[in-house]
């Protein structure tokens, strides 16, 4: 049998140095009766790019339908800072970050919008989600703008 983890919520915790020991925590969602959408903004992302070693930066969107459970928001902070030295493709980044929460947390829906800065003079956006919106869920758009550079 595993053993149960514990929350890192009201606790010290080490900064993870990987996504894979990332540990995402989830606690019960008292609303699992009623449809609603949760949004995370994460407007300071960083990675490495993979080829060079040079920072990246993103603005990120997580939309979720909750199920059973809720995402609880201090391992997303630590989830999210553990990429700071993690060298992946905006791609992989941005798809890595929803399957994982999309597979802990067990949402009736997710989408993730990665906003990524331009490298090499073309910004890269990125989109991905699990399936349909549940029917008559409020989905307001993400809300950010294009990459317009000084145009």
């Amino acid at each position: 049998m595993m053993a149960k983890k514990s929350l890192q919520l009201g606790r010290a915790v080490e900064w993870p140095h990987t996504p894979e020991e990332a540990q995402l925590d989830r606690v019960p969602n008292p609303q699992k009766g009623t449809d609603y959408l949760v949004r995370f903004t994460v407007p300071e992302f960083t990675s490495l790019c993979p080829v060079t070693g040079q920072p990246d930066f993103a603005h990120l969107m997580i939309d979720y339908a909750p199920g059973p459970w809720l995402l609880e928001s201090k391992s997303l902070k630590l989830y999210i800072a553990s990429f700071r030295n993690h060298g992946a493709f905006h791609e992989d980044c941005t798809v890595m970050i929803g399957k994982r929460i999309a597979s802990e947390i067990k949402p009736k829906w997710l989408r993730i919008g990665g906003y990524w800065y331009p490298r090499g003079g073309i910004p890269i956006d990125v989109f991905w989600q699990t399936g349909r919106v549940p029917k008559g869920l409020w989905v307001p758009e993400q809300g950010v703008a294009p990459y317009r550079g000084r145009g």
